[in-house]
């Protein structure tokens, strides 16, 4: 059975952690085999992002998002040129390798280098990324430069308790749901219950190795659909 540390007081403490502040994040390229995520350029991902994002037959994939939708391309450039210039969030565009254009965006966020805890937000994918290799892959490149390249110790996720679609895309990831906070936020007028997932550093060797697997060309056949489903 594991003994709890004590102190002097045998108050049960924290383990001992060998622990120095990390770097923050830097807006890199990170090159995936469907995908690749590029620092985001409004100028070049903006129109890009506008068209794909439109694409979608309606605007409910705005409804849990704290902004938009937005009613046109000049809108939303503007939006897109504040989210460039945020260093946290630091977002990134995420590029499909086939046709050269950015497809939907994701981003670094309450970035905490002294304890090493980071978050991924903003995650808006357009229906051109949604359900493919690329949008698994791009959660993928983001974590693995979290923690192999930052050497951060947590990464969460957080959403609105009632998203359904975002807490089995946590859970399918790998993330531990670790409970809600209620009354967390207000947006768009709407109270948020927040529910919180995370993977921590200890648990990353074990998903790597699960999306590595995943990802490998030998698991899609001729038609590029998945032989064995992603078990982090």
């Amino acid at each position: 059975m594991f003994d709890m540390p004590t102190n002097t007081y045998q108050q049960p403490i924290g383990a001992c952690v060998d622990w120095q502040p990390r770097e923050l994040p830097q807006r890199v390229v990170l090159q995936g085999r469907t995908c690749r995520l590029e620092p985001l350029n409004p100028h070049i991902h903006g129109p890009q992002l506008y068209k794909a994002y439109a694409s979608a037959p309606d605007e409910r994939h705005w409804t849990y998002m704290a902004y938009g939708p937005f009613a046109s391309a000049e809108q939303f450039a503007v939006h897109c040129a504040a989210l460039a210039n945020s260093s946290d969030p630091m977002h990134w565009a995420v590029m499909d390798l086939n046709s050269g254009e950015a497809v939907g965006s994701l981003s670094l966020m309450r970035i905490d280098a002294n304890n090493g805890v980071v978050e991924v937000g903003h995650v808006m994918f357009s229906p051109w990324l949604q359900g493919t290799v690329m949008s698994t892959e791009a959660q993928f490149l983001l974590m693995q430069y979290v923690f192999d390249v930052l050497g951060y110790r947590r990464y969460e996720w957080k959403c609105d308790a009632l998203n359904q679609p975002s807490r089995k895309t946590a859970e399918r990831l790998g993330f531990s749901f670790e409970g809600v906070f209620r009354q967390a936020v207000v947006y768009k007028g709407r109270n948020r219950d927040t529910a919180w997932f995370s993977i921590i550093n200890t648990e990353w060797p074990a998903r790597k190795e699960a999306f590595l697997r995943w990802l490998s060309p030998q698991n899609f056949d001729a038609k590029g659909q998945q032989i064995n489903r992603l078990k982090p």
